[in-house]
């Protein structure tokens, strides 16, 4: 018995070695990744990470409490719209600016989380829906946000100076936000809210009988997801330099949602591998429209039925299609392809 006893003993001990050292291989990758690739490849990164900071986000909304949303696109305009004016008008430190955008839109989902005590599937995907497309028709008519014609980022400094320059220099604050706040979440799911979030998801009804509080816990889940998105709005705000209420669209909710779906729900390792892979196919079907031989097929086909209007369609047509396809062959979405990869290589060759 002692002996068994010490057997287990060795194995949690190399299995928590074995852990350190793929921790600290990990950080060391991020760290110098930077320093080793072009700056194109640091832009990706850098977008990577702030798409999966929203799906985290979202998929606390979405995956862990079963409530459907449609406006995160309305959050993720005001994180980065309040982050660049209170820089601009009120001289904000950029990471002060950052967090107040993000309690802003915290207080705002709180809000039109309260709907969601009454309304349910696809009432809820409507009333969200309101709400993002009335966000951005305020910023687009309002000229204090720079109307129709947006704002630009202003450098971010600290004490008169330069805090970051370049994707490069932006990558060290990116990384390091998206990877704090994807622990927290991840240890959240595990604490006395995350438990309640699931009940509610599962059975609201069951949930309140054993004493769930219905009405706070649904409101908190807007609440904090809305906080991720504006918090990656704001970033979204320094890595592309200039925005304005057009780019915060429908569609936009549309990808979020997306993202969630095909990373799979109710798993923030889900969240991660979505907002990467997604982000990445995103970029690389965006250049589809580039190849002449399709452009010039295309151009003829539109010339001969006037059906085609547009080149840059190919791209949703062929990001869509692989959504379908990932949702119809593996429900679970990635994380499903995961599970199976892993249960196959430990039971291997059996």
């Amino acid at each position: 018995m002692h002996m068994k006893r010490d057997y287990y003993e060795d194995i949690h001990f190399l299995s928590t070695k074995l852990l350190w050292f793929w921790f600290l291989a990990f950080i060391g990758a991020l760290i110098s990744f930077p320093f080793f690739v072009s700056n194109y490849y640091v832009y990706v990164a850098n977008y990577m990470a702030i798409n999966v900071l929203v799906t985290v986000g979202l998929n606390l909304l979405v995956g862990y409490t079963g409530q459907i949303s449609l406006g995160h696109a309305g959050f993720f305009a005001i994180g980065a719209f309040t982050t660049v004016l209170l820089m601009d008008k009120v001289s904000l430190p950029f990471l002060i600016a950052l967090v107040s955008g993000g309690i802003l839109a915290a207080l705002l989902g709180f809000v039109l989380g309260i709907p969601a005590l009454r309304l349910e599937g696809p009432y809820l995907a409507i009333a969200t829906l309101g709400f993002g497309m009335a966000i951005t028709q305020v910023i687009g008519r309002w000229g204090f946000f720079g109307g129709r014609m947006g704002i630009q980022a202003p450098p971010l400094t600290l004490f008169g100076l330069y805090l970051v320059k370049g994707d490069r220099g932006l990558y060290f604050i990116v990384i390091p936000i998206t990877c704090l706040l994807t622990w927290a979440a991840r240890n959240l799911m595990k604490t006395k809210v995350g438990r309640a979030f699931i009940a509610v998801r599962d059975s609201d009804i069951a949930a309140e009988t054993m004493g769930v509080n219905l009405t706070y816990y649904k409101t908190l889940a807007f609440a904090i997801s809305a906080f991720y998105t504006a918090i990656a709005g704001g970033l979204m705000a320094f890595l592309l330099g200039f925005i304005n209420p057009s780019s915060f669209n429908f569609i936009l909710s549309i990808y979020f949602l997306a993202f969630v779906i095909v990373g799979g729900l109710g798993t923030i390792f889900g969240s991660i591998m979505g907002g990467v892979v997604m982000t990445l196919l995103m970029l690389k079907l965006d250049k589809v429209q580039d190849l002449p031989l399709l452009g010039e097929l295309l151009t003829t086909v539109s010339e001969r039925w006037m059906t085609v209007t547009g080149i840059h369609n190919i791209s949703s047509i062929f990001l869509g299609l692989i959504i379908v396809l990932i949702v119809v062959f593996e429900p679970l979405g990635l994380y499903g392809f995961w599970i199976r990869a892993k249960i196959y290589w430990k039971t291997w060759p059996f």
